[in-house]
């Protein structure tokens, strides 16, 4: 059986993209997934999203890892599913759905590629270790403030903390953050996919929460990230130890669509 499929991706973070509003895609096949994403023998993404309704009529986002395993919540994967889901007829100037982490709405502006502005959830705790910050933005993250982050082996680093006793079980996205003049420089290493990539949404987000909880954002209520895969914006506002009205922005681009054999 051939299906449909599109690739977009967000700041270089990319996924391979199903309508599966008519039930088509086997969900449960863990290795046709992982297929999928592989980067050689299948179409290549860090994780595959599908687009369905939920009972009831609400839009509904399932994130895998590239691993094949079903995810917990992806930024960058949440705007590009609201950018698929606009191509895919979806009407409105914007966009709810729920993912698994719950509701998210997107706010749409420009075209090629377009800008999607996205809820995410409250954040109520942010816990400080001895050299790390630890917290749950939709997905576990780690952030740790380093110097020099270019030149920091990530996979290395960011594989002895996700594999780490605190942390094997449930596993965590390790974030090493920069500080710079007006930005964060920031790059993950991401479980599931089990490398650094280029750009993880939940983990900017988490980067600037830590970044404000740890008062390198004295008086601010927004800043811009730079990844190695290219810009975003997140906002927010501070609610007693945690955080809330997280908003989450940048382009979100198609690539392109084929079929493939599954």
């Amino acid at each position: 059986m051939k299906i449909a499929f599109s690739k977009y991706q967000g700041t270089g973070n990319d996924f391979v993209m199903i309508d599966n509003r008519q039930s088509v895609f086997p969900a449960q096949n863990t290795g046709l997934v992982k297929k999928l994403c592989d980067r050689r023998f299948g179409i290549g993404a860090d994780g595959l999203i599908l687009l369905d309704y939920k009972p009831g009529g609400m839009l509904r986002m399932t994130y895998f890892n590239s691993d094949g395993n079903l995810s917990s919540m992806c930024g960058n994967g949440g705007r590009c599913f609201a950018a698929f889901a606009k191509r895919c007829g979806i009407p409105g100037e914007e966009i709810s759905f729920e993912a698994a982490d719950g509701i998210h709405t997107a706010l749409f502006t420009g075209t090629s590629p377009v800008t999607v502005k996205m809820t995410m959830g409250d954040v109520t705790t942010v816990e400080t270790g001895s050299d790390f910050m630890f917290l749950d933005t939709g997905s576990p993250h780690v952030v740790k403030f380093v110097s020099e982050v270019n030149k920091l082996d990530v996979k290395t680093e960011g594989r002895v903390i996700r594999n780490s006793a605190r942390f094997r079980v449930q596993g965590t996205n390790v974030n090493f953050v920069e500080p710079a003049e007006g930005y964060l420089f920031v790059r993950t290493y991401e479980r599931g996919v089990e490398d650094e990539t280029w750009s993880c949404g939940t983990g900017v987000t988490a980067s600037v929460l830590a970044a404000a909880a740890s008062k390198k954002l004295e008086g601010k209520q927004e800043s811009a990230v730079q990844t190695p895969g290219g810009k975003l914006k997140v906002y927010f506002s501070r609610n007693g130890n945690g955080f809330r009205e997280i908003w989450l922005e940048g382009e979100a681009s198609f690539v392109f669509e084929g079929e493939v054999e599954i």
